[in-house]
């Protein structure tokens, strides 16, 4: 099984929800003071392209472009199948559905995929903007191992290793001898080394002597790689970008782990994890120090005013419509539960029960996992549920 690709089942089940509770909300009619904002706006935001890298924070970018272009009814490019483009198959323009009848153009990608930019320029207009989001290599490596312990075979053997230790965590086990863990060449293992770089698509092989071009050639052709150690300064760099309102930019964190999913980390451990995403490091260093300028082009006390606004914006908008964060998966209705992988548990949140139906509209998406809402956006623009992956 490809990591992440799963059943439609439980899509399915929540579109059903979702179409009897949100289906007809209207952004326009919110009648609450952090709600008119966003019946203001004087233009519709560019086209966008979201490199949705794998446990970087970026559900959490991609839920605000859902709302932001449902609520300026644009043109998704979904794949054909499911909620990912054939992944770990780099993106070629086939794996996009349909033009929808009506629509002159795909406005916002943001599924998961490995990235080829050739392919995406045939999908996307050449006004588009290109976004992604990294995050700490060491963060990022123990997330990846966490919510993809059964899915990775690398990872699944390290798994089994461990259960004839004693005190011995999977993670250290493979991090002990990764070699004799990790088939390079089996696509399904992908994620098992530099995983950020090769949802990027870069070549992987050390010794590579273009690496380094290829990387900076790539990294260049992006308008802003967020930082997720820099959330909320990243998400104030996109606001300027797209042209946002300040409330648009209200988010809560998708799936976050409970306490005994998550393996802390001692220093030798961390630092085995650098050497082994030693490519990983470089784009991120490399990226980190982008991110950077652009900081200090947009000037640092500026940003640092724009981030408050933005907190304690983000701050009225979830004591608002969020009623309980952190919620373990059993006490969440299936509208709103994230999906839950065999290694981990996925918290989520619940919505506040004393608001008005656009509120609930609002409020709903806010919070809405990955899985029901590409289902819902789906659904809302071809007029039918998402098609099965097909069986081999």
């Amino acid at each position: 099984m490809k990591p992440g690709m799963q059943t439609n089942l439980k899509v399915e089940m929540s579109l059903l929800l979702l179409r009897n509770f949100i289906t007809s909300a209207q952004v326009a009619k919110y009648p609450n003071f952090f709600f008119e904002i966003l019946r203001s706006r004087r233009h519709n935001p560019p086209p966008v392209v979201f490199l949705k890298t794998h446990k970087t924070g970026s559900s959490t970018v991609q839920n605000l472009l859902f709302r932001m272009g449902e609520k300026h009814g644009a043109t998704f490019a979904f794949p054909s199948y499911s909620y990912q483009f054939s992944y770990p198959d780099k993106f070629e323009a086939d794996f996009v559905d349909e033009l929808p009848e009506g629509s002159s153009q795909f406005d916002i990608l943001c599924s998961h995929m490995r990235l080829n930019m050739e392919e995406l320029k045939k999908v996307m207009p050449p006004n588009t903007i290109y976004i992604t989001i990294l995050r700490d290599p060491v963060q990022t490596f123990e997330s990846v191992f966490s919510y993809y312990t059964f899915s990775i075979p690398a990872f699944s053997l390290a798994k089994k290793a461990a259960e004839t230790m004693e005190n011995r965590s999977a993670l250290s086990v493979f991090l002990g001898t990764p070699e004799s863990f990790w088939d390079p060449k089996s696509p399904e293992n992908g994620l098992g080394r530099n995983p950020m770089s090769f949802d990027f698509g870069l070549d992987l092989q050390h010794g590579n002597m273009a690496w380094s071009a290829n990387l900076t050639a790539l990294v260049e052709t992006f308008h802003l790689i967020m930082i997720g150690e820099h959330f909320d300064e990243s998400l104030v760099l996109l606001r300027a970008l797209l042209k946002l309102e300040l409330e648009e930019l209200a988010y809560v964190h998708f799936n976050t782990r409970s306490a005994h999913s998550i393996t802390s980390l001692d220093e030798t451990t961390k630092a085995r994890i650098r050497t082994w995403n030693d490519l990983e490091m470089e784009l991120y260093d490399f990226s980190l120090k982008l991110f950077q300028k652009k900081v200090e082009e947009y000037g640092a006390e500026r940003l640092n005013r724009d981030v408050d606004l933005l907190r304690a914006s983000s701050s009225r908008i979830r004591q608002k419509c969020v009623a309980g964060k952190n919620v373990s998966p059993e006490e969440l209705e299936e509208s709103v539960r994230p999906w839950q992988p065999d290694s981990a548990t996925i918290l989520g949140y619940s919505v506040q029960g004393n608001l008005t139906k656009e509120e609930q509209g609002f409020c709903m998406r806010l919070v809405l996992p990955e899985l029901q809402y590409h289902a819902h956006l789906y659904f809302k623009q071809y007029g039918r549920a998402m098609r099965p992956v097909p069986t081999e």
